[in-house]
Formats: structure tokens, C-alpha cells, sequence
């Protein structure tokens, strides 16, 4: 069976049991402690379904069923063995306070085990775990229970709230869960407890299914009270079952990877399995960060692309294996993916890929070609004592990160000293944190204060992006911006110097726009159905479930800019002509895949 059909099967099994098929959310979460804790990235089917899980309604209904896209770091140095990786799809389905245990494990059960509609597995080689109780919750007889209906006693196992009990972070809805695993030996048979942990650590069995029944609420880590409604949560990792059905040992050696596999193989002088895994995965998983718009930097969700990238070229690197295979890993990236997630890429998005990918490269190569330099001195000079201080300009100066200078140390039997280590990293933290409060001061509001010029320049600014979107592709957004009295500054993404051609057809369809004395709309939407629309949007996370979708229409019913906001506008662009022209005055770049424009209103 393969990956499509499992996904097809698991989506059409709930449907026909009253489910609706949500669409995969995007990889970047929402930046509402209350909805996500404020993680970078959806670790789970659930994520970003949690305000419905704490309580608030759902426009689809009670019953829900999804495959979301997920990213997940925590793990990052196992990626390579048999069950890791950083991006997967999460099978699931949800009650919202409707169906509770009974019908999630009968269910579960008949998708495992049912030869017509689910996977058809062999049920003398499934298992089952319960939670075994804490000094808060009971321990979950009533699961057992149920179970027994379908599999023997022996082969259901109590664990504590470490494997069994499920939350999404301090403030978020939780409860006990009940893990199915499958033995992927063939041979294991009847287990004892301890014989079932043994054989679980050596990966002779594989955690297949979890269902969560979650009817508690968590403050500060701590059970506050019952949810208003039992919900059940349950996850299915499809790289996991897609080993089971194509009777491998690992995720690897699944038509989830091995096309990706195939070509690190091709290109490699001296293969090596775990590292070419790292690069599969890795590669994967930057191409659907870039996808859903993340751009490389030095902090949060750019760093993790900025990173998972490195350790990607130090696999390459490692097997003698080169960069230019790359453009091919990303095309099979997207074809493998194409019908579900990139049906609108064509070739000049992906070329777009390609570059970020390969830019990103091309600084890595130039930062360990200047680390070899800096270490190699250093070992002709063995006086030379390197602190905690020196590897951190190392970093802020050189931009070769605390991990590659240690690696290049060890290469060059360089010793440095535990406390050395330990000041850099208490120095990094330092100048994270001063960075980030710079951060925050950067882009105070977007506007320096609201009169009707920078209103102006406020409005002007939508048409600008509008334009920009028009000429160099809809994966341009917004990534920050500052409007005076005097000019806007807008950051944007895109990866080169756009030339002055375009900025003067990008000025014209601005100018354009205002000379049609078009009005400013405002609506009310919610945020779901507004990221599901034509609006264009940046920084959704930090706005509520109901947001405002601003429209620049005229008489005629052209639309110029349709975008989210929660800033002043005009009221009609007549109001932005009383200022004068729209001017480009500048265009530069910003940081890595952002460059800045510096425009003006002048008569």
C-alpha cells in the first residue's frame, strides 16, 4: 500500500463516519500562548486545533479528521535511525465533545485491523498501553476495559504519565492516552511487561497509534479542572504506518524517501545510510519551511532552516557528496508531494527554492572554508588560548556557529577547555536576548504615529505589495515594516536585487490605483476562513480568530489590494493623491531572502 493510498484510506475512513476533512494547516503556528504555546512550528495533528479542544466551536462540526504537515527538532540528532525525522504528516481525528473512549479505540482498532476499509495488519502482532495513574488522575480501567474486546489482557500494559499521558504545553487541554504498537519481527508473540519495554527500546516493535482522551485543563503545568467538554485526540504518524505496510524495518525505506535516497546515492563518493537519511530528511523539511514562508536568519524559525540546512551539507560533505545534487532533492520533494501540497509551484517558484537552498550553501561553504583557515593557525600556534569569548566572535563575526568551531577543533586536535564552551554559550544567550528587545523596538507598531500622511503612506503601501506580488510572484510577503511622516520602509521577501525595471512597473500600477480614486473596505472574517481566501496576509499568528481584510476596490469592481491589517488606512485614495506621486526611492537588501524598499509620497 502505498503512502497516497494509506493517507486516501485513514481521510475516507472517518469521512464515512461522519468526520470533516480539514485541510493541513500550515507549518507555522499561531503566536497565541492560549493556542499554542508559542511554539515556532506544529509539532502535532492537534496544534492547531487547541482553542476547539479548550472549548470554542468549530465551524466544521464535533467530528474533525485531518493529515497535518509537522516539524519537529526536539529530536534533531536522532534523525537518521529508524522512526525520526523532523518533518512528517500526522494522521488524525478529533471529538469535540461528542463520541468519548468507547467509539476512538473501537475505531482505531477496526482501521488497524479491517481488510476492506483500513490496513488489514495482523492483529496476533499488535499491542496495547494504558495509563497507569498518578496521585491526580486514576488510573484508566475503563480503557482496558474496551480493549478487551479486542485483544487479550497479556497484551495490554500500564505505563506512567512519561509515555502515557498527553498535553501540548503548560496551558493547554490534557489527558491519559492509549498507545497501539506493532511488532515489526513477526515473531515476538506473548510478551511480559518487562520483555514489552525491552523489545519496544531495541525497535523490534513501533508505536503505530495513540489516542488522547483529553478532559483536563493545564495552568502553569498544573491540572486546574476538567475541560467543558471530554475530547478525544488521535495521531497516526504516516511515515510509521507506511513502514508497517511496506513491510520495512525503518521510515527510510518507504516511497516517502527512497526516490530522495536514491539521488544522495547517485551522487555520493562514499555513501553512508545515516547520512543520507540526515540529507533526505532534512532537505524535505526545508523545502516545506520555505514553502510556508520561512526565511532563513539567525533567530527562531530561520535559524531551524538556517540550521537544519548546516547539518545537512555536513552530511553531504561527509560522504564526499555534492551540493549540486540539491536542485534534484527539492524538484523530488515536490513531485512526491505536488497533488496535496504544491499544486500551485511551477518551475519559477521552484527555482526560487532552489536558490534560498543553494545561497544558504554557498555561505556555508565560505564559512568553513574561512573556519579551516582561523583553526589552522591556531594549531601552527599552540600558545594561543582560545576562550569562550574568542569562539563567540567567532560566531558574530565569522558566522561560524559554537558547533562547527568545535567540530573544526577536534579536526585539528585543538583542545577547549569545559568552561570555555560554557562562556560562549552564556555569551550567545546574552546577545539573543539583547537582540531580540532591539527587535522589538525595531518595528514599533509599523507606524511612528497616525496622522493622514502616514495614513497615506500606510495605504500606499498595500498597493505596493500588491504590485510587488503582481510582478515578482505570490511567494513575496511582507516581513516587517516602518512608516514616518517622511517615507515607508517595507521588507519583503525575495532572494535578489529586483531591478529598476520592475520597480518602475510596481510605482505605475501603485500610481495607477490612486488616480482611480478607489475606496478603502474593511471586513470582518474569521481568521480560518480569511487564510483559506484570496487575503493576503503576514504575521497572522499575532492576530485574534476574527480579523480585519481590508479591500481597495473601485467603481468598476477591480480589486488592487485585498490584504489583513489592523492599522489606519484612508478612507479613499483621492486622499493618498493630496500627498503627491508614489516614488521608489531605494531597494536593497535586509537580511538573508529579505530585501527593503524605501518609497515616498511627493509632489
Amino acid at each position: 500500500m502505498t503512502s497516497q493510498e494509506i493517507r486516501k484510506r485513514f481521510l475516507d475512513f472517518f469521512a464515512k463516519r461522519n468526520h470533516a476533512i480539514l485541510d493541513s494547516a500550515s507549518l507555522i503556528t499561531a503566536d497565541d500562548p492560549k493556542a499554542t504555546n508559542a511554539t515556532l512550528f506544529n509539532t502535532a495533528g492537534m496544534q492547531p486545533l487547541i482553542p476547539y479542544l479548550m472549548g470554542e466551536k468549530h465551524s466544521r462540526g464535533t467530528r474533525l479528521a485531518s493529515s497535518q504537515k509537522c516539524v519537529r527538532t526536539g529530536d534533531l540528532e536522532e534523525v537518521g535511525d529508524n522512526t525520526h525525522a523532523t518533518f512528517f504528516e500526522m494522521l488524525g481525528n478529533w471529538s469535540l465533545g461528542d463520541y468519548f473512549k468507547k467509539e476512538a479505540i473501537t475505531w482505531s482498532w477496526e482501521f488497524l485491523t479491517d481488510i476492506n476499509e483500513g490496513l488489514g495488519l495482523d492483529p496476533n502482532r499488535l499491542y496495547v498501553t494504558v495509563f497507569a495513574g498518578n496521585d491526580m488522575v486514576p488510573r484508566d480501567t475503563e480503557a482496558v476495559e474496551i480493549w478487551k474486546q479486542f485483544i487479550p489482557e497479556h497484551r495490554i500494559y500500564y505505563r506512567d504519565s512519561k509515555d502515557n499521558w498527553w498535553t501540548a504545553g503548560a496551558n493547554s487541554p490534557a489527558g491519559p492516552s492509549t498507545e497501539m504498537f506493532y511488532d515489526l519481527t513477526g515473531g515476538l508473540g506473548d510478551l511480559s511487561a518487562e520483555e514489552f519495554e525491552q523489545a519496544d527500546e531495541d525497535q523490534k516493535l513501533i508505536e503505530i497509534w495513540n489516542d488522547v482522551f483529553m478532559s483536563y485543563r493545564l495552568e502553569g503545568g498544573e491540572i486546574v479542572g476538567e475541560l467543558p467538554q471530554k475530547n478525544v485526540d488521535t495521531g497516526a504518524g504516516l511515515e510509521r504506518v507506511t513502514a508497517v505496510m511496506q513491510g520495512t524495518t525503518n521510515i527510510f525505506d518507504t516511497d516517502l524517501f527512497l526516490p530522495l535516497l536514491t539521488i544522495v546515492k547517485d551522487g555520493a563518493e562514499n555513501y553512508n545510510e545515516r547520512h543520507a537519511r540526515i540529507v533526505a530528511d532534512h532537505i524535505k523539511t526545508a523545502v516545506f519551511l520555505i514553502n510556508d514562508g520561512v526565511v532563513i536568519s539567525n533567530t527562531g524559525r530561520g535559524y531551524v532552516l538556517r540550521r537544519i540546512l548546516r547539518r545537512a551539507y555536513s552530511s553531504l560533505e561527509e560522504m564526499q557528496c555534492s551540493e549540486k545534487i540539491i536542485p534534484d532533492l527539492i524538484h523530488a520533494v515536490i513531485e512526491m508531494y505536488r497533488d496535496l501540497y504544491f499544486k500551485d509551484v511551477d518551475e519559477k517558484k521552484i527555482a526560487v527554492k532552489i536558490k534560498i537552498v543553494a545561497t544558504e550553501m554557498d555561505k556555508i561553504i565560505r564559512i568553513i572554508k574561512r573556519g579551516v583557515k582561523i583553526f589552522k593557525k591556531i594549531k601552527d600556534n599552540p600558545n594561543t588560548l582560545v576562550t569562550g569569548k574568542f569562539l563567540m566572535d567567532l560566531e558574530q563575526t565569522q558566522g561560524l556557529p559554537l558547533s562547527m568551531s568545535l567540530k573544526l577543533a577536534k579536526q585539528f586536535g585543538i583542545d577547549i577547555s569545559h568552561e570555555a564552551i560554557q562562556e560562549a554559550k552564556r555569551l550567545r544567550k546574552e546577545h539573543q536576548e539583547l537582540s531580540r528587545k532591539g527587535a522589538a523596538q525595531k518595528f514599533k507598531g509599523g507606524l511612528a504615529e497616525d496622522t493622514p500622511k502616514i495614513r497615506a503612506l500606510h495605504t500606499a503601501t498595500h498597493l505596493m505589495l500588491a504590485g510587488l506580488r503582481q510582478e515578482l510572484g505570490n511567494d513575496v510577503h511582507q516581513k516587517g515594516s516602518n512608516i514616518t511622516e517622511e517615507r515607508t520602509r517595507f521588507d519583503f521577501t525575495y532572494n535578489e536585487k529586483v531591478s529598476r525595471e520592475t520597480l518602475d512597473k510596481v510605482e505605475e500600477y501603485v500610481n495607477n490605483a490612486i488616480q482611480t480614486h478607489a475606496k478603502m473596505g474593511v471586513q470582518l472574517m474569521e481568521k480560518e476562513k480569511a487564510k483559506q481566501s484570496d487575503v493576503v496576509g503576514s504575521f497572522w499568528e499575532k492576530y485574534p480568530d476574527t480579523v480585519k481584510v481590508w479591500t481597495i476596490s473601485d467603481n468598476k469592481g477591480n480589486i488592487y489590494s485585498r490584504e489583513l491589517c489592523g492599522g489606519p488606512h484612508v478612507d479613499d485614495l483621492s486622499q493618498i493623491a493630496e500627498f503627491g506621486v508614489f516614488k521608489i526611492k531605494k531597494e536593497e537588501s535586509s537580511s538573508a531572502g529579505v530585501r527593503r524598499i524605501k518609497a515616498v509620497l511627493e509632489k
